[in-house]
């Protein structure tokens, strides 16, 4: 096994409380500093934002998020999207559907009412 692989997690302990402290101090500062102009408030929360990502993103479960992102990019690129005839076609159907099963269950819920209130001889 590599040097560098055997030490890096040890790094990456370092590089995730490195970011938890920065986020931490992110925080405490933006309320340390309420009465300064929100514009300058929201940027260095940008700014601070920004170096706990590129940390992050060099430690192992950062670069697997990466791949993994990049991966996700490449299925999307895939993907056949249906066109706007196809999309409407298949939602209409649907409600029909959904309308079909509604009217069904609705029949069956007056005729077992019925069955009841005749049994139970509530009906006149």
């Amino acid at each position: 096994m590599n040097v560098m692989t055997e030490n890096a997690p040890k790094f990456d302990v370092l590089k995730w409380l490195t970011v938890v402290v920065l986020i931490a101090g992110a925080i405490a500062g933006n309320v340390y500093f309420e009465n300064q102009p929100a514009a300058l408030r929201i940027a260095a929360m940008i700014l601070i934002g920004l170096v706990v990502v590129s940390i992050a993103a060099f430690t192992e479960k950062g670069r697997k998020v990466i791949a993994f992102a990049q991966d996700s990019r490449i299925e999307m690129r895939k993907v056949v999207w249906p066109t706007r005839q196809e999309t409407v076609q298949v939602t209409l159907l649907v409600v029909g559907i959904v309308v079909i099963t509604a009217l069904f269950l609705w029949g069956i819920d007056t005729v077992l009412l019925w069955m009841v209130q005749y049994i139970t001889g509530q009906r006149g």
